[in-house]
């Protein structure tokens, strides 16, 4: 299976918006630019929510057929390990392996120092092409990198082999993700990364690193754009080098995890992919669970009645709620509207509240990111919150399509070169 050059992860928490999904990359097709659309959906949403794996590829399925998509498809089973990846082997073919908790553990000394004979050519000065630096590599820098990375790489490894095993070689996609940790990984280490990556015997074709800044949920990017700008071309210009220099499959890309909506650095993006003729993956998960708030707030009525209270239940468990996402967001609770208040919103001003249009003056972060993390509270209402689904459809699919078409694929993909 090849992953193509442009993908999007399209995540959906409660599996009911795949048409409306599919359709926005179809808009983008009839445009010129073709996106592989990707469905994934993590244990923890899984486990939150009450879905299985199945669930989501019946959702994939199911959005195929109706749109008569005659591309590409795949389902993830996104941020999986050892101890979960068996749940999602039967309805996946994608598998992001999440191994960033190893990042930092010790590694068998052997393997370090097989590591390092291997690779100890490229000790002294290391120049790559599209990177302006050039690296001084010492014995004991590239000592300290495998110290740091080997064995998180070493246990992809052993996932991919245990995939491998139930599907087959070259039956399913595989991503390697190392963005859930506290640093980002620079370039040079990224290199020594992908060496070791090759050297398991893994065919990724995507690599989720850190970058630089806070990837926070719902929101814009945190950080130095411009810093950010150059630490993605230097990855970019890693990947391209790797792949010749260990064999890597020839479509590898970068893969950016908490991807939507992080405007302010989709220009840099776009201008690095076209740069360096490259692929992307990125994920834009939670925020289509945001547009069926919002399409439930325009409703009005019981529609709006919902969003209410999933924000005042979301006030009174919030930390409930960002436990699991600590890493992942930033929210000022001084900034957060009291719920009595919120209750007398209208329409439109729970909409503009929580719509990311920073132009707008209502538009309020700290909101929309505690609500990013509510779906729990929506999964609680079971049929209720379902059936409004149901009820309310065609709003919420135009929000669903709208955005992840205008505000995402426009942004990024209009700006590249249609050929």
């Amino acid at each position: 299976m090849i992953l193509e050059k442009f993908s999007f992860g399209i995540g959906d928490r409660f599996c009911r918006q795949g048409k409306a999904q599919l359709a926005a990359v179809m808009k983008a097709k009839q445009q010129g630019v073709s996106i592989t659309p990707v469905w994934n959906k993590s244990a923890r949403e899984h486990s939150i929510i009450g879905t299985r794996p199945s669930d989501t590829r019946k959702e994939a399925d199911d959005a195929v057929a109706a749109c008569v998509w005659d591309g590409p498809y795949f389902v993830d089973a996104d941020h999986i390990g050892l101890d979960n990846v068996d749940e999602f082997i039967e309805s996946s073919d994608f598998f992001t392996l999440d191994v960033a908790d190893f990042i930092g553990e010790p590694a068998d000394k052997s393997d370090v120092n097989s590591f390092v004979q291997k690779h100890k050519k490229f000790i002294g000065s290391l120049t790559i092409d599209g990177v302006d630096e050039t690296f001084d590599i010492t014995e004991k820098r590239l000592r300290t990198i495998a110290d740091k990375f080997l064995l998180a790489v070493k246990q992809a490894g052993k996932i991919y082999r245990h995939i491998e095993a139930a599907e087959g070689v070259d039956n399913f996609i595989t991503e390697v993700s190392m963005d859930e940790t506290l640093l980002p990984q620079t370039p040079v280490e990224m290199f020594f990364i992908l060496a070791a990556i090759a050297d398991e015997g893994i065919p990724a074709q995507t690599i989720a690193p850190k970058f630089t800044g806070r990837f926070n949920k719902g929101v814009d990017y945190v950080g130095d754009v411009t810093l950010f700008a150059k630490e993605f071309e230097g990855d970019l210009a890693v990947v391209a080098f790797a792949i010749k220099e260990f064999g890597l499959p020839e479509n590898l890309k970068l893969s950016v995890h908490s991807g939507s909506d992080k405007f302010s650095i989709y220009g840099p993006i776009a201008g690095a992919l076209k740069k360096f003729d490259a692929g992307l993956h990125l994920k834009t998960a939670g925020t289509t669970w945001l547009e069926e708030l919002i399409g439930l707030a325009m409703a009005g009525g019981d529609g709006l009645a919902i969003a209410r209270e999933v924000y005042a239940k979301a006030v009174s468990r919030i930390d409930e709620l960002c436990a699991p996402y600590a890493t992942v967001v930033d929210i000022n609770r001084e900034q957060l509207p009291a719920p009595k208040i919120v209750e007398r919103w209208d329409e439109e001003a729970f909409a503009s509240a929580l719509r990311h249009d920073q132009s707008c003056e209502r538009y309020n972060p700290n909101f929309r990111q505690l609500l990013h993390l509510a779906y729990k509270i929506a999964a609680e209402m079971g049929p209720r919150y379902l059936n409004a689904l149901a009820k309310y459809e065609d709003i919420i699919a135009r929000n669903v399509t709208d955005n992840i078409y205008e505000r995402h694929i426009k942004p990024i993909l209009m700006r590249l070169d249609k050929s």
